[in-house]
């Protein structure tokens, strides 16, 4: 069987199972075919996993639209964050000429990349859109490095299904999956709107995943894990955000 045709079986049994209210059924097809979330136990389990496992088989390789220049928001919103630190602070008198990236996990070659190193990386541009599940949004230009060009610098390993990465903030961690980790709109952003990065979007590094909602573009980037489960991080459900009641996949 093809695997455009072995995508659309599975996706009609889906939609199938869900539509005869048979949302369990439903979750044991993703679990057979490896698309179940790490948030999907609990109550809205099925529902969860019926949306991510849908999703990943209908736009692995969609592309978040981009905007036009003249549609930049002149105003863009910084929703506020807490205290950073006194590292933080340090690091940003320094102008952030200390500040690295840890990358460990399933790689080949764990270690460290100053923030000078990734400037000097194949730079990719995105005019996207950040909505925040709050209801806010606006449109910048977002440059940085692919995730993927480091994921293939580090040597990530066959086993990979996950990319952990963490904040400079405590508690403040997310995850995606290898179909986000590796798609060309994923970036290690460290400019907006032509300037260095300014610290209430983000900088010096922030996470970019233009397809998914502003939570999972993480700010003030430091470590990135790739794993091949979630069950040792946190709580087990993936990330930050199904901890405080949001959903870990929230594609847009």
């Amino acid at each position: 069987m093809s695997k455009i045709s072995r995508r659309q079986l599975i996706t009609t049994a889906l939609a199938t199972a869900a539509g005869a209210s048979g949302l369990a059924v439903a979750a044991n097809l993703a679990q057979r075919y490896g698309l179940v979330p790490p948030d999907a136990g609990g109550v809205y389990g099925p529902g969860e996993t019926l949306t991510y496992a849908t999703q990943r088989l209908l736009t692995r390789h969609s592309l978040a639209r981009e905007f036009a220049p003249g549609q930049i928001s002149k105003f863009p919103f910084a929703n506020e964050t807490g205290a950073l630190g006194a590292a933080f602070t340090r690091s940003q008198q320094a102008g952030f000429s200390d500040w690295n990236l840890a990358i460990d996990g399933l790689v080949a070659h764990p270690g460290f990349f100053s923030l000078a190193e990734i400037r000097s990386f194949p730079v990719s541009k995105q005019i996207t859109h950040l909505a925040c599940e709050e209801g806010w949004s606006y449109i910048a230009e977002w440059s940085g490095a692919p995730l993927a060009h480091l994921l293939e610098k580090i040597g990530t390993l066959p086993q990979a299904r996950y990319v952990v990465y963490r904040s400079i903030q405590r508690g403040w961690w997310e995850s995606i999956d290898m179909a986000d980790a590796l798609h060309p709109q994923t970036l290690i952003t460290h400019t907006m709107n032509g300037r260095e990065l300014p610290v209430k979007f983000g900088g010096p590094l922030r996470m970019r995943v233009p397809r998914q909602l502003g939570y999972k573009s993480v700010k003030y980037l430091t470590r990135l894990t790739v794993t091949d489960s979630l069950k040792s991080f946190g709580k087990g459900l993936g990330s930050a955000s199904p901890e405080s009641g949001y959903s870990w996949y929230a594609g847009i």
